[in-house]
């Protein structure tokens, strides 16, 4: 018996299996999918981009390079100077239902606790590409993928979970449903999925264009819809504001996708040929809750919504950092009551601001009369520098918030990457999978106290490059600060503060 079963072998169900086996879990992935790089995800049609939060989820795993690598990404445009003591500004950033801003306008003054980083943006990629990164990484660690095994039925008691899939029986004490938006365990463990129905039909094709010329690159919005080329040869994407009724209810031929074409652009252009086409829509939906006893979702399996600003891959990327460590720690009998729940009750608000976030887009993308004053207004509203830092805010992924009862504005939000002197970022420390204190104290103050948690906490201490005013922080696993002082601490804070997240004290 495994201790956790993984169904999916795509991007979040491999980050997921790789967080649990790096804290020495033993880890089952079952994917329904033979083929590990089938054509839809690759280039083009497996385009995606990974934000500046994921960057950092991937740095903070020692995978950024790789990725990067994977990805045909220039590292020079994605990090911070090695020796730089104040963040940069940003370079990137993502459009709002196709309008698109300028960087230079965000007021990195309201932005505070920033550093330098190795990822300070976010770069192209395709599911290909990440899930060849997270696959090699998931056989060094030790994880075992089983594919052509769809999942068929889901039981569970109190001790475990039996998983049937491609005809076998599998038992462990958890299962986590990485499946995709029709996922089959969400199904068959009876999670509740609510939200709202589509008002397009979307589709992303690679074709041979007779006329391309008659098309524009980029993203184009029109009265009747939407159509996007990019310089990827044949890239084609398109939505049809259908009510979402041809979704999947029809092959997508030749035919039909000239006609929409089409129709969206408003010219006679033709396809001479279809390479290959997918069909999406902005059905918006989500679990109303990630648990289920023995049984977890990740990724669409959890959500769904229209792929508009390119936060489905990076939502679900953060969902697994979140996921790991603490069912890792529940399976170790080291985790304090209740911090299994808190990844329901930490990610499931990030999923709806979102689901909202891609809501919005559409409604303000939606060719009926009113859509243009719409259109104009939020324009306008975007073009300021308010409306520009809120874009980046929402879609940079750097400053998710969680609510873990502190009032401190750092606590709940993602680690500063603070530098020592030697050299040494937090984001290199939490490569292991463990918890960090950071302790800036001549005196280093939080050892001894630091030490009763060895093997769940790290102890770093000595000078930085810049403390930010603070003088100790703990850092939990997936980078999120849980306590943070920044004056003296007394012991006994940092001692409420370590058991809250990693349970009693080692005896």
């Amino acid at each position: 018996m495994h201790d956790v079963i993984v169904a999916g072998a795509g991007p979040v169900g491999l980050f997921t299996a790789n967080e649990l086996a790096l804290a020495g879990c033993s880890v089952l992935v079952l994917e329904r999918d033979q083929d590990p790089h089938p054509p839809l995800k690759e280039l083009p049609l497996g385009l995606r981009g990974l934000n500046a939060g994921s960057a950092e989820t991937f740095y903070r795993r020692g995978l950024l390079q790789a990725a990067m690598k994977a990805s045909g990404a220039d590292p020079q445009k994605v990090g911070a100077e090695p020796e730089a003591v104040e963040a940069p500004d940003p370079r990137e950033l993502s459009h709002f239902a196709g309008m698109t801003l300028d960087a230079a306008d965000v007021d990195t003054a309201v932005l505070p606790y920033r550093l330098p980083s190795p990822a300070m943006e976010g770069f192209m990629t395709s599911l290909d590409a990440v899930t060849t990164v997270l696959a090699e990484q998931a056989s060094a660690l030790g994880v075992e993928i089983v594919r052509d095994a769809p999942v068929t039925a889901v039981g569970q008691d109190d001790e475990s979970v039996v998983v049937t899939a491609g005809g076998q029986q599998y038992r462990a004490q958890y299962l986590v449903g990485c499946d995709g938006g029709r996922s089959a365990v969400r199904q068959l463990a009876g999670f509740d999925f609510v939200g709202t129905d589509p008002l397009f039909t979307g589709y992303v094709a690679k074709v041979t264009f007779a006329d391309p010329d008659r098309l524009p690159m980029g993203f184009n919005l029109t009265e009747t819809g939407m159509f996007l080329r990019t310089p990827l040869e044949g890239h084609l994407g398109m939505m049809d504001f259908d009510g979402g009724t041809f979704d999947r209810s029809k092959p997508l031929t030749r035919e039909h996708l000239q006609s929409v074409l089409r129709r969206v652009s408003g010219t006679d252009v033709t396809l001479d040929e279809v390479h290959l086409a997918s069909g999406f829509t902005d059905r918006a939906m989500q679990v109303t809750t990630y648990r289920n006893g023995r049984v977890l979702l990740a990724g669409d399996a959890a959500h769904i919504h229209s792929p508009l600003g390119g936060q489905g891959l990076n939502l679900g990327i953060g969902d697994a950092m979140n996921l790991g460590w603490k069912l890792a720690a529940t399976l170790h009998g080291t985790a304090p009551e209740g911090l299994l729940d808190t990844y329901t009750t930490e990610r499931h608000p990030i999923g709806a601001a979102i689901l909202d976030w891609s809501r919005a887009q559409v409604a303000t993308m939606d060719p009926g009369p009113n859509a243009p004053a719409l259109r104009r207004l939020v324009h306008d509203l975007l073009r300021t520098t308010d409306g520009t830092t809120h874009v980046y805010r929402r879609t940079s992924g750097l400053f998710h918030h969680y609510d873990l009862g502190e009032s401190h504005p750092l606590v709940g939000s993602s680690g500063p990457d603070f530098c020592f002197e030697d050299g040494t970022r937090l984001g290199e420390l939490l490569q292991t999978g463990h918890g960090v204190v950071l302790d800036f104290t001549a005196d280093q103050a939080l050892r001894p106290t630091a030490q009763q948690w060895q093997g769940r906490i790290q102890y770093a201490t000595g000078p930085v490059r810049n403390s930010l005013g603070f003088t100790a922080l703990l850092v939990r696993p997936d980078g999120v600060v849980a306590w943070a002082r920044e004056h003296v601490p007394p012991p006994a804070e940092f001692e409420n503060a370590a058991a809250r997240w990693f349970g009693a004290m080692n005896r």
